[in-house]
């Protein structure tokens, strides 16, 4: 255990982390919440908007062509380094891209607005895969926490810009000024990555012939990982960890207008206040992760996180009372930014080093397959059961991962974070 568990914040990883996390973040609203917000506004159908959400399939099938970023070199920039070479290319591609979205018009061609937001969807897929094993790369585990945190902190920062942000510039300058401003917020990023250092990789030896390249690529990827002991349990608990939380997420807009919460008071709760929540949660999930190790702080933050669905309750039986909604809000996002630390952490230490890339793609697509599948059933439940029973099922849904995680975490112990040499797999 090191002696402190406060790292150097001018230390230039954690800065680049920083920045590279807002780069990553500034996609996802212009695919997702700012994309429908113009649409609506050009008075496209609610069916139209509606099918918007296979936009980010992308980020669920990226481990598709993660391989592609793990083992082929990039086609310029290979000075920097294969993630930064890969970054360096994707970055300047997808702002050109999200500029392009920005021209379009959903008023005249929506199906062009919906192609153009596909594209972005995919270079901005693309640019995590990179970042992601880039961190997972530069850091040792004891540090993982915090390269985490910074790299939440710059995530929801971006969210918070080219989201609530993107609606003032387009107020002021119309949509189109507003998407050109978001693609200027990924020179950040570009920024983070002529500054940063790249690390060396554990790589196989040189290879020959398209067969054996594809072995490498995609073949040897998963066939390291179905190796380990208890594969199919580490799997089912990446899947179900976030269960409970997706099905409560999806459904807290309706909830909060059955309530009589206006849009300004869910607005002047949820963003600065669940931002800032958020932002303290995964700085102090860092810090436990450096202070008491990966599993013990998997365990706390995972029962945090389950029973802060219990909050829902408390309100649904509160009404509409605004300091309870300030609470129950604090509680979650505290209690998700705490929970992400430990376990995008724990993620990060089930990969191999010759095959990052690959295998978290597969595990933080697996992370979202709940939010995309049993997430949509959620409206259906709610209905059903009432709100009440509705969040004590959500909070129910998690005892299954937590379960699992104990089961793993006693046979597969991760390492103690005090190591600063290459994360030992689980054989």
């Amino acid at each position: 255990m090191p002696d402190s568990a406060l790292p150097n914040w001018r230390d230039r990883r954690f800065l680049v982390l920083l920045a590279l996390g807002f780069s990553a973040g500034v996609p996802l609203p212009l695919t997702a919440f700012t994309l429908r917000q113009w649409m609506s506004e050009s008075n496209i159908s609610l069916t139209a908007i509606g099918l918007t959400a296979l936009i980010g399939l992308a980020y669920s099938l990226k481990f598709l062509w993660a391989p592609l970023l793990d083992h082929v070199a990039p086609p310029a920039f290979r000075g920097l380094g294969q993630r930064r070479g890969w970054l360096a290319v994707i970055q300047p591609t997808l702002a050109l891209a999200i500029i392009a979205l920005g021209l379009t018009n959903p008023a005249v061609d929506p199906t062009l607005t919906v192609a153009v937001a596909v594209v972005v969807a995919f270079l901005s897929a693309s640019q995590d895969i990179a970042i992601d094993a880039y961190r997972i790369e530069s850091l040792p585990e004891r540090e993982q926490g915090y390269g985490l945190a910074c790299y939440v902190w710059g995530y929801r920062a971006a969210l918070l810009a080219s989201g609530a942000g993107a609606f003032g510039m387009a107020e002021l300058g119309g949509w189109s000024f507003a998407f050109v401003m978001c693609a200027a917020m990924i020179g950040v990023g570009l920024a983070a990555v002529m500054a940063a250092p790249e690390r060396a990789r554990q790589t196989s030896a040189a290879v020959h012939g398209w067969a054996a390249r594809l072995r490498i690529a995609v073949v040897e990827p998963f066939a390291d990982f179905l190796k380990r002991r208890y594969w199919f349990a580490i799997l089912a608990f990446v899947a179900l960890f976030k269960l409970g939380e997706a099905l409560a997420g999806i459904m807290t807009v309706p909830f909060y207008r059955e309530l009589g919460f206006s849009r300004l008071e869910v607005a002047s709760v949820s963003s600065v206040f669940g931002l800032f929540a958020t932002l303290l949660g995964a700085l102090t999930g860092g810090w436990l992760v450096a202070k008491i190790g990966t599993g013990r702080a998997l365990i706390l933050t995972g029962t945090t996180q389950m029973l802060s669905n219990l909050m829902y309750v408390a309100l649904a039986f509160a009404g509409h009372d605004l300091r309870m909604l300030f609470a129950q809000v604090g509680v979650e996002n505290f209690t998700d930014g705490l929970a992400d630390a430990a376990f995008i952490t724990y993620l990060s230490a089930l990969t191999s080093r010759s095959f990052t890339a690959t295998q978290y793609a597969l595990l933080s697509s697996l992370a979202a397959v709940p939010l995309r599948t049993l997430g949509a059933s959620s409206g259906w439940l709610a209905e059903m059961m009432g709100w009440p029973a509705f969040f004590l099922m959500t909070t129910a849904a998690a005892l299954p991962a937590m379960g699992i995680m104990l089961f793993l975490l006693r046979r597969l112990p991760p390492r103690e974070p005090a190591a600063d040499s290459a994360i030992a797999e689980a054989r």
